[in-house]
């Protein structure tokens, strides 16, 4: 229990309302809501105050903090007077950041996938029925690609620009104000299972994606259905990455701000030292991917190179990573 709910319990089993606790305390009721809602967190004099008030002693009010070892608590590299202090403001300013950043960035995404539908749907109706030149068809798909992937590039920039200032919660190590480490891992747990039904849709979506494509080819469909169907391949995928990046932006903005899973600062420190690895490789990625696709016209084939390269890049970045902890 953090000690939000612990100041609601209190108040409750006292039968105080907010404006009753709010005056024993000289604050106003304002103050009180958003201690409980966990928007704001009572200085120390107030909780010494509260703990008179509640009969209870201040080591009740903290003891969800007390009770809890952070990992720049455990980690010896780093000593506690030396580590950036977060506050719940910070804290809540960059998880507000995130989540009407990462909606955006999803979409940019989005773009990107569905960038080639166009151009594979008209060359190859212009290609099947001649009713429209196919140099004339790839032009407009082209074109039509072209400002997509521009529009998707533009997006990711003004996003990135917008949590530039908040990069130390990836990159740095730091310590938790006291009480932000309860309320965030209370949000997480509130967050989980939206979390849990979108992955799960998202790779239902990658899954049901294929199906028609395959049935069509067994049926021998006709080349204008296969085709449609490679469109609707693309359009269901880039919905399912959408979900990806939205609710795993999300999620991953919780576990940057605990410092927990691939964000400790053991990982930290070895990600500063291979931090060059991502740019250099997406960046190779992304010229095969438009040299091959410009090259062979096959649009609706080279859209594979993106799961692969993802699929690679995560066992190179754990293979680059273990070969530098080896050094350290």
């Amino acid at each position: 229990m953090i000690l939000a709910d612990k100041i609601i319990l209190l108040r409750k089993q006292f039968g105080w309302s907010q404006e009753d606790l709010a005056e024993k305390l000289n604050v106003s009721r304002q103050s009180v809501s958003k201690w409980e809602s966990g928007n704001s967190i009572p200085d120390l004099e107030k909780i010494i105050k509260m703990s008179g008030i509640f009969g209870v002693s201040t080591d009740y009010l903290l003891k969800d903090e007390l009770d809890v070892v952070s990992p720049s608590e455990s980690d010896e590299t780093y000593e506690e007077e030396k580590l950036r202090m977060v506050t719940l403001e910070e804290a809540n300013a960059y998880l507000r950041a995130v989540e009407t950043t990462c909606k955006k960035t999803g979409i940019g995404v989005m773009l990107c996938i569905l960038s080639p539908v166009l151009l594979i749907l008209l060359s190859g109706y212009g290609d099947i029925t001649n009713k429209v030149s196919v140099e004339f068809a790839s032009g407009i798909g082209i074109a039509i690609l072209l400002i997509m992937i521009a529009i998707g590039v533009i997006l990711f920039i003004l996003n990135g620009i917008k949590l530039s200032k908040y990069e130390y919660f990836e990159q740095e190590c730091f310590t938790l104000e006291y009480g932000v480490q309860g309320i965030v891992e209370k949000k997480k747990e509130e967050f989980t299972p939206l979390y849990g039904r979108g992955i799960a849709l998202g790779v239902a979506l990658c899954i049901l994606a294929v199906t028609p494509l395959m049935v069509a080819g067994a049926l021998d469909a006709s080349d204008m259905i296969l085709i449609f169907f490679v469109a609707l391949l693309l359009v269901l995928i880039s919905f399912a990455v959408y979900l990806f990046i939205w609710l795993g932006s999300i999620h991953s903005s919780y576990v940057k701000v605990l410092q927990i899973g691939d964000y400790t600062q053991e990982n930290k420190i070895l990600e500063k030292k291979i931090n060059w690895l991502p740019g250099i490789y997406w960046c190779i990625v992304a010229a095969i991917y438009l040299g091959w696709s410009f090259w062979s016209n096959r649009w609706d084939f080279t859209w594979i190179i993106w799961p692969v390269a993802g699929a690679f890049y995560a066992a190179l970045h754990q293979l680059v990573k273990m070969m530098v902890k080896r050094k350290i």
